[in-house]
């Protein structure tokens, strides 16, 4: 186990930056993405939804669980989506990163705040 968060700041980096070779990087073969449109697995899911979703997350505070488990609640904005007005204030979420092997082996995002992906964290081993 490690406390190295090097791979969730390359994490945000793919994803903030739409870098697919640094998602591939970073994300574990049988990564795991969650969110509140439901989970789905695998690197080129992951880079898909890097390319198709436009979101932008904006870390704003780290706790972590354990040696491979970090909740980061982050700030999330989707520029350029025609469906979200452009003035539109960052919405508070909090993503609970699991790391393995260097690698971010699950990324589960809840618009409930950091204390729902603590709690979620706490119930698993």
């Amino acid at each position: 186990m490690s406390d190295d968060w090097g791979p969730v700041h390359g994490w945000h980096r793919a994803v903030n930056e739409r870098d697919t070779d640094e998602a591939r990087r970073v994300a574990a073969p049988g990564i795991v993405l969650g969110g509140p449109k439901g989970t789905a697995a695998g690197v080129d899911v992951f880079v898909e939804w890097i390319t198709r979703s436009g979101i932008r997350l904006v870390p704003v505070a780290w706790h972590p669980v354990d040696g491979r488990r970090v909740v980061v609640e982050q700030d999330a904005t989707w520029p350029g989506n025609p469906a979200v007005p452009p003035d539109a204030p960052p919405v508070r979420t909090a993503t609970l990163f699991t790391v393995d092997g260097g690698r971010v082996a699950a990324a589960l995002r809840y618009d409930e705040g950091a204390e729902a992906a603590l709690r979620a964290a706490r119930d698993q081993p």
